[in-house]
């Protein structure tokens, strides 16, 4: 008998937009918001729990301090500014999940910082560096190299529901087409993503972030793939 095909499905969750409980019904991990970009303790509590309840896999989503711009805007931070911030996410947030009965498994950079780290070498060892060994969650790039040279474990990321360039990295949000909103286009490149990837993100800021989620399991599930928490 071959080997189960298993991929990871994530979404962001506790940044005050959508549904959590309904989310955390259907992901696999969960990229916790850690209060630099949207969130609250109050919120972080709600999610760990329900996320221990559910058998979800805990992420720390880190970011720039910017909740006005929701953590999306290019912001100039010194290397080790950015490293105490990061450090104090992950404690927040690792301080609240024991509390529920989980732990924080993973980190995973928001918004303007995910894509920061892609290149900047700077901005990826601070995130590195603030999260201690945590495995880290992202996209081929600058972050991901610095963490396997440092022996710490990475899982890729891809998704469905974002339009990718030429070179591979996502088409920027204020283009037209950056976010596919046709549930079918979704789960087709969700599947087509699957085999060159560990997780999957489906986007929970986006207004039919559920029923996509849901969308994307079932037809998972239909291919034969078996979902895993991170």
């Amino acid at each position: 008998m071959g080997e189960l095909s298993v991929v990871d499905l994530n979404a962001d969750l506790g940044e005050e937009v959508t549904a959590d409980a309904a989310l955390l019904a259907v992901v696999t991990s969960a990229n916790v918001a850690c209060g630099y970009h949207a969130g609250s303790a109050a919120i972080m509590r709600e999610v760990c729990a329900e996320a221990a309840r559910q058998g979800v896999s805990v992420g720390a989503q880190v970011s720039y301090d910017d909740r006005a711009g929701f953590g999306r805007r290019r912001t100039d931070v010194d290397g080790e500014v950015l490293r105490e911030q990061v450090l104090d996410q992950v404690g927040t947030l690792r301080e609240i999940a024991l509390a529920a009965g989980t732990d924080v498994r993973y980190v995973r950079p928001h918004g303007a910082l995910y894509h920061r780290v892609l290149d900047d070498v700077e901005q990826a060892s601070a995130v590195l560096d603030g999260s201690g060994a945590l495995p880290v969650l992202g996209m081929d790039g600058v972050l991901l190299a610095l963490a396997v040279h440092a022996g710490r474990q990475v899982w890729r990321e891809g998704f469905p529901d974002r339009s990718y360039d030429a070179t591979g990295r996502l088409v920027g949000r204020d283009r037209p087409g950056a976010v596919l909103a046709d549930p079918a286009a979704i789960t087709t490149q969700a599947l087509a993503l699957a085999h060159q990837v560990d997780s999957l993100c489906v986007h929970g800021d986006e207004p039919e972030a559920v029923a996509r989620a849901h969308a994307v399991r079932r037809g998972l599930e239909a291919a034969g793939w078996v979902l895993r928490g991170l």
